[in-house]
């Protein structure tokens, strides 16, 4: 099941339901783009591989490219994502459910951009429409346990196989560093800062089309999600028009090119002073583990995959090179994400409920 784009406008021109999710969900989409997709480019813009506006181009390019080949080949994150929950048992009221959901993303996301602090945008999403859906059906009915746990799994993945490859994907680079060094003997710094420097612009756009076939999906199913039920239909099997492919990464790329800088520094200055190897090495893990989450369909943080990834890497040249402080406040953030923006779903799902 899909939807055209003259479908599209018609519906957003006669179906005000329709108009206010789709609002919702762009505004959701932007906000990641300043929150989420900042941080594919944080590690190459912190060491000066490429300047800021070249790489916000280049994010918004590759996350098209990465929603567009991912999804062609493999939806299952996209899946995923509409199937966690259940709006499905009350039709009458699930869309009013959704904006709930959609509004409290929008009001996390802002609050945590507005401190600097690199939050999940994945999580907040999955907090948002969990809470929103354990309002609408008073329980825990409107959680598909069997999709749910897939977060869980997600979350150990972005954690700890993050960090673990970012610190072997270090050491492996210095290894061949110091082999090449052994066999002709000569080292040019200048040279190989600029061979890393172009190796990590690489590194980057793969972390970004990693971003968009990752949270792409993410937003675009529950994008289908809200379409169909402001329709009054089911959203199952669906498949996602190209022309929605182009706009959800657009918007992406503009909510980026307005804020993504407090990010940037948060994640690729302040956290751990990096070198051009370093931020290769770092975008080069985040790029793995995004890709092998992707194959099996576990919806993963871009954010915490990218962090921790730096933090590997960090913590491969001495543990006192990453800067804990900033480490526990996103630590903590990324704690609080769950319960905070489930709570603030469940909340505004009821208010909204009772007053519409």
């Amino acid at each position: 099941m899909s939807i055209s784009f003259s479908e599209f406008i018609t519906e957003l021109t006669t179906n005000l339901p329709f108009l206010i999710t789709v609002l919702l969900t762009l505004g959701v989409i932007l906000v990641n783009g300043w929150t989420d997709a900042p941080n594919a480019i944080a590690t190459a813009v912190s060491t000066r591989a490429i300047s800021p506006r070249a790489a916000i181009v280049m994010a918004a390019v590759f996350n098209f490219l990465g929603v567009l080949v991912m999804t062609v080949f493999n939806k299952k994150v996209a899946a995923t994502i509409s199937n966690m929950v259940n709006f499905d048992t009350h039709p009458d009221y699930a869309i009013v459910a959704l904006c709930a959901a959609l509004f409290a993303i929008v009001l996390w996301a802002v609050a945590a951009w507005w401190f600097g602090i690199p939050t999940s945008e994945s999580h907040a999403l999955i907090a948002g429409l969990s809470g929103a859906a354990i309002a609408l059906n008073n329980g825990f009915s409107g959680i598909n346990g069997g999709e749910w746990i897939k977060v869980i799994y997600g979350l150990v993945l972005s954690t700890v196989l993050g960090f673990v490859l970012g610190f072997i994907t270090v050491k492996l680079v210095e290894c061949i560093v110091k082999l090449f060094i052994m066999k002709t003997g000569r080292y040019d710094r200048a040279k190989a800062n600029s061979v890393f420097g172009a190796a990590q612009v690489c590194g980057a756009a793969a972390t970004a089309f990693m971003h968009g076939a990752q949270d792409g999906q993410k937003f675009m199913g529950v994008f289908m999600l809200g379409m169909f039920l402001a329709k009054g239909q089911s959203a199952d099997n669906f498949n996602i028009p190209l022309w929605m492919m182009v706009l959800c990464s657009a918007v992406m790329a503009l909510g980026t090119s307005i804020g993504g800088y407090r990010i940037i520094k948060s994640v690729g200055m302040d956290m751990v002073k990096l070198e051009k190897y370093q931020g290769f090495a770092a975008d080069t893990a985040a790029s793995a583990c995004l890709f092998l989450s992707s194959i099996f369909g576990i919806p993963v943080s871009t954010t915490h995959t990218k962090t921790t990834a730096i933090m590997g890497v960090g913590a491969a040249k001495r543990i006192t090179s990453v800067n804990w402080g900033v480490v526990g406040e996103m630590g903590l953030t990324w704690v609080l994400t769950f319960p905070g923006c489930g709570i603030i779903g469940y909340i505004t799902a009821k208010i909204f409920l009772t007053v519409f």
